[in-house]
């Protein structure tokens, strides 16, 4: 039977401190970041991961989740991913709205799931057994898995437009999003919601979530965004705020932003590089969306392929020089590129994506101004055993999790086990990275 906990905010920080997490040196086995780049016992840590967003949610679906978990795992081991970007839970229940995560682990405001958090545990204890590391998200900007939309909602800010319902525009959803900078229950109950997690023990391995070395980093959200320049002193404050909370309650794990980098910011560098100058923010973040940021036309991938690669570099350069100057590293934790043709059945190709991934990858070879900086990639995003569902474009509630969120193409980015020409970029540069 499903348990669900309603948590206090006062007695959560109480329990947090009282694990004796605050101020404690970080125990071996924990990344650290020094001056541009990380170490992992005294040695340097780089890496190409990937996103597995739904990694946590497999455990939950019995054994047969379990065992594709393990399967997925071994897979993603055995080609030197070893560094996992991952949700820690989903907010609110889907209203029917399908294109959603159906699986949240906080139903209501304050009440949370435990099968979703034990489902969490095992996929920890998993990557502690092979030796490897979690990215774990709190929350999104996006309404795909409730987000700060759901926020707004449960302290009755009606009227959220949802893509694909009628009446949906971007400029709407901005305008709705950016109302949580200004809505201090919402931000209590992130707040509640960050000390619930960060108190934890993990029910299998019996480690304090706050001393656990399968973790690498938290994030305090995916994808910040102001949404409206108005709105960026109650963001930037909002995000200060947040980064303190996390490490007075855990100094021991490394801690991000999730951002996407000026992208996000209407072309701001300031808000950018100050997000980042705060010394609880240990590393940057880029995502690039050569699609979605409309730097090629439509479906023409390969004739926008020049540009693309042109201002991927630019993007990259330009925040690269803004790690340097904070003596940070930065990871490209977000990047991905359709199939050929956008054509989203694994038959289609993938020699655009792979000419772009590794050209990202090569970014971080030698003695550049990259290559000093960049300490690490996540692609987006690992699909796994999964498969798209034949003459079916979006998620639908039963079909297997893969790495495109329920209101995106089902294979648009996601990269298979299948997918044999892209993994053999992958090992290329997994073998030369570290």
């Amino acid at each position: 039977m499903t348990k669900l906990f309603r948590w206090s905010g006062a007695l959560a920080l109480g329990a947090a401190l009282a694990t004796g997490a605050l101020g404690a040196p970080a125990p071996a086995g924990f990344v650290q970041a020094k001056g541009t780049q990380f170490t992992l016992n005294g040695k340097p840590y780089r890496y190409i991961g990937a996103n597995y967003w739904y990694g946590g949610l497999l455990a939950t679906q019995g054994p047969a989740g379990k065992a594709r978990l393990a399967q997925e795992l071994d897979f993603l081991k055995q080609h030197g991913v070893a560094n996992l970007r991952v949700m820690v839970g989903a907010e609110g229940l889907s209203s029917g709205y399908q294109y959603r995560v159906l699986q949240p682990l906080q139903p209501t405001q304050g009440q949370f799931d435990e099968n979703i958090m034990a489902g969490l545990d095992y996929l920890l204890a998993e990557l502690g057994k092979r030796q490897m590391k979690a990215v774990l998200h709190f929350t999104n900007t996006w309404e795909w898995s409730g987000g700060l939309g759901q926020y707004l909602e449960w302290n009755n800010y009606t009227g959220q437009p949802l893509p694909k319902n009628p009446g949906y525009t971007w400029d709407k959803y901005r305008a709705y999003i950016a109302q949580f900078y200004s809505c201090a229950p919402c931000q209590d109950a992130v707040a509640t919601y960050i000390r619930y997690v960060l108190a934890r023990t993990n029910t299998l391995t019996g480690k304090r979530y706050t001393a656990d070395p399968a973790i690498m980093a938290w994030e305090i959200i995916n994808e910040p965004r102001p949404m409206l320049p108005a709105a960026n002193p109650s963001f930037e404050a909002w995000m200060k705020q947040t980064a303190a909370l996390v490490k007075s309650i855990d100094p021991n794990h490394l801690l991000t932003t999730g951002s996407e980098g000026t992208m996000a910011y209407d072309g701001d560098q300031g808000v950018y590089e100050r997000l980042h100058a705060d010394p609880h923010i240990d590393y940057l973040t880029i995502h690039i969306w050569p699609k979605n940021w409309s730097w090629f036309r439509d479906t023409a991938t390969a004739k926008g392929f020049p540009a693309v690669l042109a201002r991927t570099k630019a993007y990259v350069d330009q925040h690269v020089a803004v790690a340097a100057q904070l003596r940070k590293p930065l990871v490209v934790e977000e990047f991905g590129l359709p199939r050929d043709g956008q054509v989203f059945t694994l038959g289609a190709p993938t020699a655009l994506r792979d000419q772009y991934y590794g050209a990202l990858f090569g970014m971080a070879k030698g003695n550049t101004p990259a290559g000093r900086v960049i300490a690490g990639y996540n692609f987006w995003a690992f699909g796994g055993a999964a498969r798209p569902v034949p003459g079916q474009v979006f998620w639908k509630p039963g079909d297997a999790y893969m790495g495109d969120p329920g209101g995106e193409e089902q294979g648009l980015n996601s990269v298979f086990d299948a997918d044999q020409s892209t993994w053999a970029v992958i090992d290329q540069y997994t073998k030369t990275i570290r």
